[in-house]
């Protein structure tokens, strides 16, 4: 099936290649100040000379260059728009036989002379916006958001659902997301991605983007898409831009954050930064039943579990560009992060033998857990021309990663074993874990993309990864009377050492073709992947080599001015995280463990995808998707113990069908609202233990959030959702929602912002299910601290109306995100 349609997508791209292209003109042009400084994002429309109707928009780049394309024949003007500038017109100018392509004399803007009294706001970018091709959530204009941490505004997004029981998060129904961190490095692992979440805070975010199905420049990585969290980054013409936050929450305890934000430029150098800290003190609870019969009698044991957690984190981001002329731009980035996590909480475990209680052992836990990463990108764009090749020109980009990261959880078991009367029966166990991981992960990475024509692209790019993984696990034990004193004793069959590494080398080609009302977009990437997992304490090691086609098409057809239909095909992979492949042993209780498999294997996953959109605001989409080799977290359960091991495998395959609807409503001038429902059917079908594995279930996913805009710049938002039951691997899980509410006050001129906001009024996101597989029988629930109030407050010093995305992405986001 793939070698079909790739081989029909690259005769389609061949042919249309060398097709006559259709006649379109294109203008380039400067904009600079009075002072003849270039001018960055300043708004340019192109406008119809005969009525000055709207034709299409852009903005300037750094060096103040702007430039329209795929114009058809006609009559026209450029106009600037920029708060606090007069607006500027541009010479008629003629798009035709004899002129189709226009090089504009510079436009000069020149700063607003008089004072303005009053500014009113019509409209702003919503929290969330629906495209044919992705969903984008604006988080830095988001009221309900703010205060919060980066997996706290997941948790609201469309399509998303965020498993806090099994760490996973999952989009449109389909697991294995590669986030993104706008080019911030993260080594981590799944749970770890989850941790990392949990300590970015919402204020360092512009925006999330959330793409189902990525182009081939993209790494092959991630079978359910991309998640791409945007940073903030202010870009403005004046010499000093940024913003200072501070926020203070209160749930059960104390919650407090601030953060800066700065830019400033001086001629050809501009410079970023960010840093934020965040001391967020929370709760988390998990209970489990278990019930079997080991001896003929039932069984139940009862874990009830409750963990008191103090975490703080520090993270920066600081970069420079060095522009030394109008082509080139050389760029560095540096970014961290430092955090540190205590828990001091403690698991119950009561056993009941035919109903009578029989004996209960009591966990306590002293927790504690340390990151420090810090990464490095260098970068280099240069554009050869900026009007021989259609006006965009040929560009080459150039990037080199360096990151080194270190992780220490450090956690300490005491197990007390009591009769039903509460009597000690014996010495209490100890158990100390102590690990220390370090990761090293190069990478570099070009892209080139060369204009034919003013239809026709084709990029082309290569990348080189290399990680070192080195794990080394110490476990510890030694038992003792209550106030006893003895020494630690190393534990050789638990203590283990682990070292991993793998290198990926990536090319890929894409072209892409524009007509009048049709766009394709066909590419193809190649990706060689080699493996080495080797357990240092068992002697044992696990190569792996192997190489990968992976094809990509979109073709989107554009019906009169409110119609547009999409079609999209990928194939893409999903790696093991590093940490999956250690066959150590982790200990969550007495009754549960987790242990790696170093023989897990990639999955692979063909996805389609149908969309309609209407007005570029409702939006309609069909997806189907296979994946094989399916990577699972299982269950398995000693019957004579009742002590189940977590562990990962490849399952046979999973079948995903889902359908997607996003629509907009305005009930009145000052309130609209953006509803979402994406409902999918998925099946397994697989065996574990020799016991068939074949489920299938209809799942939904619902949103709905209103924003209501009120006189005296006061507004307010509130964001619903909810999560049908659903399953994954062995479990079956329950539904759940959250409702939030928030309010926002602007004053000082619009300076200052005070919002404040109520997280999940009524404590409903909660995580509750079963498993009922072979013998075993288990019902668990978790949930957290996720009901708090915040307030917080916002000031803005430079010219806010000039802020861009200006983002940088690196190139290990895949590896980053399997890092442990």
């Amino acid at each position: 099936m793939v070698k079909r349609v790739l081989i029909v997508a690259l005769l389609f791209v061949s042919g249309i290649l060398t097709a006559q292209p259709p006649q379109f003109g294109g203008v380039t042009g400067l904009v600079h100040d009075s002072g003849g400084s270039p001018l960055e994002l300043v708004t340019l429309l192109l406008l119809k000379a005969t009525d000055s109707t709207l034709v299409k928009g852009t903005v300037s780049n750094q060096q103040g260059v702007y430039e329209f394309e795929t114009i058809p024949a006609g009559t026209y003007l450029v106009a600037t728009s920029l708060v606090g500038f007069q607006k500027t017109y541009s010479r008629v100018f003629s798009v035709g036989e004899n002129q189709w392509n226009n090089q504009l004399p510079s436009l000069v803007v020149r700063e607003e002379a008089r004072q303005l009294s009053q500014v009113t706001v019509k409209a702003q970018k919503p929290f969330i916006e629906q495209q044919l091709d992705k969903t984008v959530l604006n988080v830095e204009n988001s009221i309900v958001a703010t205060g919060g941490t980066a997996l706290e505004v997941l948790e609201k997004a469309p399509g998303v659902v965020v498993d806090g029981q099994s760490d996973r998060i999952s989009l449109k129904g389909r697991d294995n997301v590669l986030v993104m961190i706008d080019g911030k490095p993260t080594y981590l692992s799944a749970a770890q991605v989850m941790d990392l979440l949990r300590n970015t805070p919402s204020n360092t975010i512009e925006a999330i983007e959330l793409i189902q199905n990525p182009p081939a420049r993209y790494d092959a990585a991630g079978n359910a898409g991309i998640i791409n969290i945007r940073l903030k980054r202010n870009r403005s013409a004046q010499r000093l831009n940024g913003n200072l936050t501070a926020g203070l929450g209160q749930g059960r305890f104390l919650k407090y954050n601030t953060g800066l934000t700065l830019s400033a430029r001086t001629g050809p150098w501009s410079w970023f930064g960010t840093y934020a800290f965040d001391q967020r003190d929370y709760w988390s609870v998990a209970n489990i039943d278990r019930r079997l019969a080991p001896d003929g009698q039932p069984l139940l044991i009862r874990q009830e579990t409750y963990r008191p957690i103090q975490n703080t984190s520090h993270s920066f981001r600081f970069g420079t560009d060095f522009s030394p002329n109008r082509h080139s731009t050389i760029g560095l980035l540096l970014n961290g992060m430092n955090v540190g996590n205590r828990s001091q909480g403690g698991t119950t475990s009561v056993l009941y033998k035919a109903g009578v209680l029989t004996s209960t052992e009591e966990t306590r836990n002293n927790n504690q857990r340390s990151i420090d990463r810090l990464a490095a990108n260098l970068n280099y764009r240069h554009r050869f021309d900026t009007t021989s090749r259609g006006g965009k020109g040929r560009e080459l980009l150039l990037d080199v990663d360096y990151s080194d990261a270190s992780f220490r959880p450090l956690e300490q078991f005491e197990n007390r074993y009591l009769n039903p009367q509460g009597v000690e029966t014996g010495p209490r166990d100890f158990q100390r874990l102590h690990t220390v991981s370090k990761a090293l992960i190069r990478a570099a990475k070009a892209d080139y993309v060369h204009p034919i024509d003013r239809q026709t692209t084709v990029e082309v790019g290569w990348k080189s990864s290399f990680v070192t993984l080195k794990n080394d696990l110490r476990f510890e034990t030694k038992r003792a009377e209550a106030g006893q004193t003895v020494p630690w004793q190393l534990d050789t069959s638990r203590t283990n050492q682990f070292e991993y590494r793998e290198m990926i080398h990536a090319g890929y080609l894409t072209g892409r073709r524009n007509w009048a009302n049709w766009t394709l977009q066909a590419g193809l990437r190649l990706e060689q992947t080699r493996t080495e997992a080797y357990s240092v304490t068992a002697h044992h090691t696990v190569k792996r080599s192997y190489l990968n086609l992976f094809p990509n098409v979109s073709l989107t057809r554009q019906v009169g001015k409110n119609h547009q239909f999409q079609y999209t095909f990928s194939r893409r992979i999903d790696r093991p995280d590093y940490q999956f492949l250690n066959p150590f042993i982790r200990i969550f209780s007495p009754y549960m463990y987790q242990q790696g498999n170093p023989y897990l294997k990639p999955q692979y996953t063909n996805a389609f995808q149908l969309g309609y959109s209407y007005k570029e605001e409702t939006t309609v989409s069909v997806s189907y998707a296979k994946t094989r080799d399916v990577i699972a977290d299982i269950n398995e359960q000693n019957n004579a113990t009742g002590v189940t091991r977590v562990t990962l495998v490849n399952l046979a395959k999973q079948t995903v069908l889902g359908l997607n609807l996003s629509t907009p409503v305005r009930f009145t001038r000052w309130w609209s609202a953006r509803n979402t429902a994406n409902v999918s059917y998925s099946s397994y079908q697989s065996g574990v233990g020799g016991t068939p594995l074949n489920m299938a279930w209809t799942s939904a996913n619902l949103t709905s959030n209103h924003t209501f805009v009120f006189p005296h710049g006061l507004s307010a938002e509130l964001a619903a959702s909810y999560n049908s039951p659903y399953v994954y691997s062995q479990n079956k899980m329950r539904a759940y929602g959250q409702v939030s509410v928030g309010f926002q006050k602007s004053f000082w001129q619009k300076k200052a912002v005070l919002r404040f906001n109520w997280g999940d009024l009524f404590q409903t996101q909660r995580y509750r299910g079963t498993l009922q597989f072979q013998q075993m029988d288990f019902r668990f629930a978790s949930y957290a601290e996720t009901r708090v109030a915040r307030l917080t407050f916002t000031y803005h010093f430079g010219n806010r109306e000039l802020k861009g995305a200006g983002n940088r992405r690196t190139v290990s986001e895949e590896e980053q995100r399997r890092m442990n």
